[in-house]
């Protein structure tokens, strides 16, 4: 069986509570055998961490997202500093810039964006990146941080091809999600064939954003399989392949080991 890493889902959502095992059970039987849980608030960055400690199989990404950089404040990055040294957080995110809702102040955004991007870079870790409408200046801010190659994940890519370059540039993985099997999509996975194999990821974003063939569905971490499908179809390649390739990159950017894997 192929083992898939989803590398951005949500289930600390609402929409999972209380059905977690459940979902991770299913999501198993699709090969998906780990998942990184990501947080954008005090209440899901506890979440995420609950339940990366909960599970053997599950990580957290903490992290304060643009629509909730108004309520960054002296005590939440006090929080999120300690979050930040728990062995089974791994990453900060999901952190950037949404032009899109605009639900705080883009200057606000900016600077809370750039403060967690410092922090990354005094921890060594690596970023989960959220940009939506915000594109040049996401990649402004990236590239003024000066992040060492291989932190950026660029969290559900869904740019045109002329973003690809700038962004491996940075040094970063372009993690795809079901927007990818979209019909309507076809920029997109011409940006995927552009996306070296050693600089890709796979994720859900669940509950968000369901692959084909479930589009209209609640999403969930399982579909990841569907994700790999549907990246492997537009490359050609076996999704054998881009299982094995995505779950190794994804354990580079986070610094987990592959050893006791055999």
């Amino acid at each position: 069986m192929v083992k898939i890493f989803d590398t951005h889902t949500h289930l600390n959502d609402e929409a999972f509570l209380g059905q977690e095992a459940e979902f991770v059970a299913h999501a198993a039987q699709l090969g998906v055998v780990k998942m990184a849980i990501v947080g954008s608030n005090t209440v899901l960055n506890r979440g995420a961490v609950k339940l990366a400690e909960q599970f053997d199989q599950l990580y957290a990404i903490v992290g304060w997202h643009p629509e909730d950089a108004k309520n960054f404040d002296a005590a939440a990055e006090a929080e999120l500093k300690h979050q930040l040294q728990l062995p089974k957080v791994i990453a900060i995110g999901e952190i950037g810039l949404d032009y899109h809702w605009d639900t705080s102040p883009r200057e606000v955004q900016r600077e809370v964006f750039a403060k967690q991007l410092a922090l990354a870079k005094a921890l060594d870790l690596p970023v989960s990146i959220h940009s939506r409408e915000a594109l040049q200046e996401t990649y402004d801010l990236l590239k003024a941080a000066n992040l060492p190659a291989g932190r950026i994940i660029m969290h559900s890519f869904n740019a045109e091809p002329s973003w690809v370059k700038p962004f491996l540039d940075l040094g970063a993985y372009l993690s795809y999600s079901g927007v990818v099997t979209f019909k309507n999509a076809d920029y997109l996975r011409e940006s995927l064939r552009q996306t070296p194999l050693d600089k890709l990821l796979v994720e859900t974003d669940a509950p968000y954003l369901t692959p084909m063939p479930y589009r209209g569905r609640q999403n969930e971490p399982g579909y990841s399989y569907y994700v790999a499908t549907g990246i492997a179809d537009t490359l050609g390649l076996p999704v054998a392949t881009i299982a094995q390739q995505t779950y190794r990159n994804a354990h580079e950017v986070f610094n987990l080991s592959l050893e006791d894997e055999g």
